[in-house]
């Protein structure tokens, strides 16, 4: 379709190499026939729904819930878990191999690790992140696509439920001082964009980094938790939202070339840049109790034991 660019199959580009619903969406972040202005109307009616993503995260609203519990994280450390990299014309995505998962977080289940990709702006001048906190916007955003491992990466069964898929967000943000190609993980995945420069082009990736890798650095203990969508069509309303605190610290040399050297569709086309969906309305967002509201409430359980001590 000449007018336009980017075709997807709804939900296949988020989870690849999954059973996926029929139905096709033709959507793009970077034409005016099919970008997110028109979204609510070529991909009803989820995206113009009432539990949509991105948010901007209020963090003193963000209500303290101690369900909020560390995750485990299977095979994440496994330097031959990131199989493929892809350029799909919208993002670039990296598929993971069989058996990574994630499991605790107040999760209801296990949940099977498919794919990450990422969104950006325009190098580390234009922030491109698609979650906000307290309005600040960071230049890139890292997703983790996972689906309950009781739907063996049924898409179609994912999307029919509120909680079929589990989303885990990490801002990356500019590392300070002069450093290049820092840090080495994520200059060995930047070293394969020159291979993926055009749209559904895609490469192998040789054993050598881990998601550990990836995200080193980062309290992975402290996060934002709510309710939320797909953030591109067709918008299913079935993603458990975490949003990481602490960002990823990359040197600016590494994030610029997101933008710089991946395009949209062929090597005539534009520089793949802001590919990131507009922020969406507030919901109801959770975290971890602070370590003082903590002690506050042991120390009110401490004095009603020793009041039932004293009247018992």
């Amino acid at each position: 379709m000449n007018s336009l660019v980017v075709v997807a199959v709804a939900v296949c580009v988020l989870v690849p190499g999954a059973r996926c619903a029929s139905e096709t969406i033709a959507w793009c972040f970077n034409l005016p026939s099919c970008n997110e202005t028109t979204w609510a109307t070529i991909a009803a009616p989820f995206c113009n729904g009432t539990r949509q993503s991105p948010i901007n995260i209020v963090s003193a609203n963000a209500t303290a819930d101690a369900n909020l519990t560390a995750f485990t994280f299977t095979n994440y450390s496994n330097t031959s878990a990131l199989t493929k990299i892809e350029n799909t014309g919208d993002t670039v995505k990296v598929t993971l191999a069989d058996g990574v998962k994630i499991s605790g977080g107040d999760l209801s289940e296990d949940y099977d690790s498919l794919q990450f990709h990422l969104h950006w702006g325009n190098g580390s001048t234009t922030p491109g992140s698609e979650h906000t906190v307290d309005g600040k916007r960071y230049p890139m955003e890292l997703h983790i696509v996972n689906s309950k491992a009781s739907y063996k990466k049924n898409t179609t069964l994912a999307v029919g439920d509120s909680t079929g898929l589990a989303a885990l967000g990490f801002f990356i943000d500019v590392m300070s001082g002069t450093n290049t190609a820092q840090p080495p993980g994520w200059n060995t995945l930047t070293s394969y964009l020159k291979n993926i420069t055009e749209k559904n082009t895609s490469v192998s990736m040789a054993a050598g980094i881990s998601l550990d890798d990836l995200l080193f650095g980062v309290d992975r203990t402290k996060y934002y938790r709510y309710l939320g969508s797909l953030t591109t069509p067709a918008c299913n309303e079935a993603v458990v939202w975490t949003v990481f605190k602490d960002p990823i610290m990359v040197s600016k040399d590494l994030i610029d070339l997101f933008g710089s050297t991946v395009r949209f569709s062929n090597s005539t086309s534009s520089f793949m840049t802001n590919v990131y969906r507009s922020i969406q309305n507030s919901q109801p967002v959770r975290t971890q109790p602070t370590s003082s509201a903590t002690r506050h409430t042991l120390s009110l359980m401490s004095l009603t034991l020793l009041l039932g001590t004293f009247w018992g």
